[in-house]
This record gives C-alpha cells, sequence and structure tokens, in this order.
C-alpha cells in the first residue's frame, strides 16, 4: 500500500481538521455505540472507518500529531497486517479490559489540553476511570460533541430492519411474567423507574427479536420501566401494528428512539431510577433529571437471562443436535474434498465457510450465522479472531492444521464450537501441542465446583496442562453465551481476570470451555464446547454443580499424541462420542452418517 494515500491515513488527516476546528487535542474512539454493544451496526463503527482494523474489539486515539491502536493478543497480529502504512501505531495490550489508552492519553496530551470523546457512546463505569486519570494530569474531557461525524462523510444511517416477537413454545416465559420479575427486583433495591439500553437485555425483558446487528438477533432501542407501565424507544416502522398491540396487552407503550434522553430529562423528581453503570453511557446518565435518586447496580435483567430455564435448555438441546448434524454434513464433504487427489478441486477458507454456513442454512429453526466463520489454515489458525475474505485467504494445500470456529443462531438457541483437524501428516510437534489444549479442555468439562465460584478458580483448570509445559494462551476460557441472543453474554466468563461476586457461577448458565494454543507464522489450536451450569445437590460443603457438554461433535481424535491422555480423559472422551452418536444418528444419513460413525469410535488411548 502507498502510504501517501492510506484511506485510514487521509480519514486522520480530516479528523484533525475537525478537531483543530473544535480546539480539541486528542480524540478517543471506543468500539462502542449508545446500548454498549460489542457487535456495532455500520453508523457506529467510526473505530474500523478511521483505522481501518477491522476487528471486534479496540480502541483508537489520535492527538494532533500521533494515532494509536489499542488491542489485545487476538487482534496483534490482524491489526499489524491492516494497519500498514496507516501511521497508526499498534499498542499490544494483556486484555481487552485493559486501560493502557489512558496513560497513553495523559502522556501524550499536554497539560491544559482537551480530550473529546463521544459521551453517548461511553460507557458510564468507562468514563470514571477517564476523567479521573486525564483530571490527575491536568486534562479536560469534553463528552458533549461527537467530533467524528463531521469528519465521516458517508456515515451510515440508523438500521431499518423489522422488529419480530420471538414466541412460544421457544420463549417459554411470557413478556408480561419477565417484565413482573424486573419490576420485583426493581422494588427490592427502592426504584421506582429502571432505564435499560444493552439491546440483548432488552430483547430478553420484551421477548422481540430484530436485525439490526450482525450475527445477534437484537434491534436498537432503549427501555424504561416503572412499576405499572414500560415505554420501548424504537426507530418508527419497525413495529408493525400487531405487534404493537400485543405489546400495549402488556403494558408496553411505543416511542421514538431518539426520545429516551428526553423520557430520563423529564422523570419526576421523587423518582427513583436504576441504571447498571456498566450497561449505561454516559450520555445518557447525564440526562436524567436533577433531584432524580440514582441507584448503580446491575441490570436484574442481566443475570435473570443468563440462567436459562429447564425449558430454554431443552430447546438448546435441540439446537445443538441440529448443529451437530449440520457439522456431520460438512465435516464429511471436508473429509473428501482434502483427500490427496483433491476431487472437487482447490479447497480455501473461503469455501469451508460456504460449505459449512449452506449446511446450518439447511437446518430447522437456523436464523442465521452467531459470528463470522473463522476458518485458519497453518499460521492463519494462530490468529484468533482471524477471518478470511475474498481478498485475503488461504488455500488448504500441503500438510497442516485448519481451526474453524463457528455458529449459528436458532429458535431454540445459540451456538458457538471450535474443531481443528489435520489434513495431510501432521508434525509431532503439533500433536503435542493439540493434546495439552484438548487436556484443558477436558479437565474443565469434568469440574465439580461449589455454586458461586468465580472464574479464576475455573480457568487455572484449563490452563494447567499448558503451564505444566511453560505454554499458555491470550484469551479467556470461557464466555457466557445467550439463548437465541448474543453470543457472548455476561455476567459470566471463565478467565484469568479478578471478576465480582455478581459474576460467579450459577445453575442455568451457558458457558464456553475453549482454551487455546498458538504459535504465530505456523498454527493455531482451540478446541471449544459450550457448557451449562447444572445442580448436582448440596452438602455441608454448599451447593455442588457440574458441567452438562451441550455442544454435539466429534473431537478428532487423530490428532491426539499416543499416551499422553490419561484413563480418565480417554473415558471420558469415549462417553461423549458415545453420546453425540446417539443423539445425532437420527438425523443424519449417507456419508454424513458413515463419518459420524467413523469419527465416533472409541478411542484406545
Amino acid at each position: 500500500m502507498d502510504t501517501r494515500t492510506s484511506p485510514a491515513r487521509a480519514r486522520i488527516a480530516r479528523l484533525r481538521e475537525v478537531m483543530h476546528a473544535k480546539g480539541v487535542d486528542a480524540v478517543l474512539v471506543p468500539s462502542s455505540d449508545p446500548h454498549l454493544s460489542e457487535y456495532l451496526p455500520g453508523r457506529w463503527q467510526g473505530r474500523q472507518h478511521f483505522s481501518g482494523f477491522t476487528g471486534s474489539m479496540a480502541t483508537l486515539a489520535v492527538t494532533t500529531d500521533q494515532a494509536a491502536l489499542f488491542a489485545d493478543s487476538r487482534y496483534w497480529a490482524q491489526a499489524e497486517s491492516e494497519l500498514r502504512g496507516s501511521g497508526i501505531a499498534l499498542v499490544k495490550i494483556p486484555t481487552g479490559a485493559a486501560v493502557h489508552h489512558l496513560d497513553w492519553l495523559a502522556a501524550e496530551v499536554p497539560r491544559g489540553g482537551v480530550v473529546a470523546v463521544d459521551g453517548d457512546v461511553l460507557g458510564l463505569a468507562a468514563s470514571q476511570q477517564l476523567r479521573g486519570r486525564l483530571a490527575a494530569a491536568g486534562i479536560a474531557l469534553k463528552t458533549d460533541t461527537d467530533v467524528l461525524d463531521p469528519a465521516w462523510d458517508d456515515r451510515a444511517a440508523l438500521p431499518r430492519a423489522r422488529v419480530y416477537e420471538h414466541a412460544a413454545p421457544h420463549a417459554p416465559l411470557p413478556r408480561a411474567a419477565k417484565l413482573a420479575q424486573v419490576r420485583a427486583a426493581m422494588a427490592a433495591l427502592g426504584a421506582t423507574h429502571h432505564f435499560v439500553s444493552t439491546v440483548d437485555d432488552i430483547a430478553w425483558i420484551t421477548n422481540l427479536r430484530g436485525a439490526d446487528v450482525d450475527y445477534n438477533p437484537v434491534f436498537l432501542a432503549h427501555l424504561l420501566i416503572a412499576a405499572d407501565s414500560a415505554t420501548l424507544f424504537v426507530g418508527a416502522g419497525k413495529i408493525d401494528a400487531a405487534l404493537q398491540a400485543a405489546l400495549a396487552a402488556d403494558g408496553v407503550a411505543l416511542a421514538d428512539y431518539t426520545g429516551a434522553g428526553a423520557a430520563l430529562a423529564a422523570l419526576p423528581r421523587e423518582a427513583v431510577l436504576l441504571v447498571d453503570p456498566r450497561r449505561i453511557t454516559l450520555g445518557f446518565r447525564e440526562q436524567v433529571a436533577e433531584g432524580v435518586r440514582v441507584i448503580e447496580s446491575m441490570n436484574p435483567s442481566t443475570l435473570a437471562k443468563s440462567r436459562k430455564t429447564a425449558e430454554e435448555l431443552a430447546f438448546v438441546r435441540e439446537a445443538m443436535a441440529q448443529d451437530g448434524a449440520a457439522m456431520c454434513a460438512f465435516y464429511a464433504w471436508f473429509d473428501q474434498a482434502t483427500a490427496p487427489h483433491r476431487p472437487f478441486g482447490p479447497v480455501t477458507e473461503i469455501t469451508i465457510d460456504e460449505k459449512l454456513s449452506g449446511e446450518r442454512r439447511k437446518r430447522p429453526g437456523f436464523i442465521g450465522l452467531s459470528f463470522p466463520v473463522i476458518a485458519g489454515w497453518n499460521a492463519n489458525g494462530a490468529m484468533p479472531h482471524y477471518r478470511a475474505t475474498p481478498e485475503s485467504h488461504a488455500t488448504l494445500s500441503g500438510d497442516g492444521l485448519l481451526l474453524i470456529d463457528s455458529g449459528g443462531q436458532y429458535l431454540g438457541g445459540t451456538t458457538d464450537i471450535t474443531r481443528v483437524w489435520p489434513v495431510g501428516n501432521i508434525t509431532a510437534q503439533q500433536r503435542q501441542d493439540y493434546t495439552r489444549v484438548l487436556q484443558g479442555t477436558l479437565a474443565l468439562s469434568q469440574a465439580r465446583f461449589p455454586r458461586g465460584t468465580l472464574s479464576p478458580m475455573l480457568d487455572a483448570l484449563a490452563r494447567a496442562p499448558l503451564w505444566a509445559a511453560r505454554l499458555d494462551y491470550g484469551h479467556g476460557t470461557g464466555h457466557g453465551v445467550g439463548y437465541f441472543l448474543n453470543v457472548h453474554e455476561g455476567p459470566q466468563s471463565i478467565s484469568k481476570a479478578m471478576t465480582e461476586a455478581a459474576h460467579a457461577m450459577e445453575p442455568g448458565m451457558i458457558t464456553s470451555i475453549e482454551p487455546g494454543l498458538y504459535r504465530p507464522g505456523q498454527w493455531g489450536i482451540r478446541i471449544e464446547n459450550l457448557v451449562a451450569n447444572v445442580a448436582i445437590g448440596a452438602t455441608e460443603f454448599g451447593d455442588f454443580l457440574e458441567f452438562e457438554t451441550l455442544t454435539l461433535c466429534p473431537i478428532d481424535t487423530r490428532c491426539i499424541e499416543p499416551g499422553m491422555l490419561s484413563a480418565t480423559d480417554v473415558a471420558w472422551l469415549n462417553a461423549y462420542h458415545a453420546t453425540v452418536r446417539e443423539r445425532l444418528l437420527p438425523l443424519v444419513e449417507g456419508d454424513a452418517r458413515a463419518w459420524l460413525i467413523a469419527r465416533t469410535e472409541p478411542y484406545a488411548g
């Protein structure tokens, strides 16, 4: 790329012109929108637009003469490639939650300077950290202006997709019951009103779904809940008359999407408003009417939706079976397609994406993908969030490992699975790496633990086999997963990071188990299943949980280094494969059936 004509370089130059006109010394561009979403509508893809970096998480900071992108290890290789020629420096941070950009701004902006960030997309909790660090350095924070807008000529409009009902039987708990549940939590905290901006919380509370955000069946809206009424702020024309009437019957009125701030400003002085500081922006917090008492606590719906009901888990198991059947059909084709004589011609990472997604589309209840397919051949698999594009992708040739991370959205659940498959001959080093990752997956899958256990204790179980060989991985071990909602869902996770008690494991939660190992420029390995927390009874030492593995797809045994797995691990793996075979055989036929039987044969160890 000619660095003089880099699109990012030109866009940063335009941004600096606006900064100069507004008297701003630096601009902070988070990967965020007014709902603090992970996956953003085009209108709020400012970090991607101005930097050229397409990963889902990073922070961009721009001063009058410097620019830096802050990204964690999942994105380092991708960022180095996409930032080339842009004049933007990559700052490598340990985790996505790291705040190195605060120190960078304090060092790069002169005392008495001004940093601008759009308060409408800046989280309240994040704003408190930012304001405190800048104030200590004598730097002012300006949050009432969107500096990006005048520098962004082709900025996208708001999405216009229709909203639809997630109906029974797949939504077993009625909307009125969910509203009652939230109101009971409000009353317990002493709140008369509750403002919700996170789109997955809103979708869960209202039993509505949409298509405003890629891969997650959600829609842009805000929700203000009172003791006996609720107002949904949503774009005009997105909800038809019949659905509007159904909402009204449950006490939910509609208002224009842009009116949420004004509604907060109009709250009566005697109101007590509940907001979640991690799930509301500074902009909305500052619009709350003066005199209104504000309670800061986690959205009640965030914990409630993470704990799937027995009825929901039954539908999740059905979705996992359909997803597993799609995987069998795809992998039967894949094994044939990658045979030494390549009977179907060249196989590329793009081909894999198309074929796997095509098999999922054939399954009952399938709505869409839950995230972009990650198909990484050899070195590309070493980038945890790699994505092939028509302009840049690999053709499978020679020997190596293929990592495939993919998932689907079904009416009865959300799936996310990673498998690694050998092509041709693989090395002893690759088999050892694969087996250590598998040991981590199996160790955590077999764990029993007290209810309320914090994630670092569980995370260590998956890392221990890798740590024993002085190996590690940079991402978390597991993330929560929604019920036909976001593929990444809180509050729970499994990671090294210290968490709050409210983030601990509870019955009904669905979480991924996905340890990995990445050798840059060579290969990557990750083995991922989704699991549900299941209560196994109480003793004098407390209530205990274990994991039910929900994902149904064989784990390739050809990559295992003989003798490395314990007898206990071999027994678990064979029992899992017996379950996979039993559950999927009624759903597959022909080549897919033959492949399933072959890949679930007992492993001798």
